[in-house]
């Protein structure tokens, strides 16, 4: 399966990212030269971890006919005070009390199947290249 994302410059500190059919837009916060008018990249990055674990319990739940009313799930981080380098990610699976609390460790079971957590344990080489738009020829690769 090939998935190709192109991204573009949208103006001042903006970035727009074309996936698919859609536009993901994002913006840095005032505080960094934008204007907050979209999620920061790493806000996104972070979202994406939480929305594909919320995939993974809904998913557990509509395979058991389980009601996911009343399901949310909510997700901490921990970063380094100095640097802002990410240090630990909290996902807690909120569930109403007349959810069966026999799925309770299988709901983490399911949770942790995220295919970008997965991603972020074993993550793929990233190979950075420039090519000038319109020419053949081999790109430059990066250091």
């Amino acid at each position: 399966m090939a998935l190709e994302i192109v991204v573009t410059h949208g103006g001042k500190k903006k970035i727009d990212a074309q996936v698919g059919g859609f536009t993901i837009h994002t913006d840095q916060h005032p505080d960094h030269g934008g204007d907050g008018e979209a999620p920061e990249p790493f806000t996104l990055f972070l979202s994406s971890l939480a929305t594909c674990a919320g995939i993974y319990v809904v998913g557990f739940c509509q395979a058991r006919d389980i009601s996911t009313d009343g399901i949310r799930l909510v997700q901490d981080h921990k970063f380094d005070e100095k640097t802002g380098r990410l240090l630990g990610i909290d996902l807690r699976v909120e569930v109403p009390p007349e959810f069966p609390e026999k799925y309770h460790k299988s709901l983490i079971k399911a949770a942790k199947y995220c295919a970008v957590k997965r991603t972020m344990e074993e993550p793929p080489p990233m190979e950075v290249s420039v090519r000038v738009a319109g020419r053949g020829g081999a790109p430059t690769q990066g250091a």
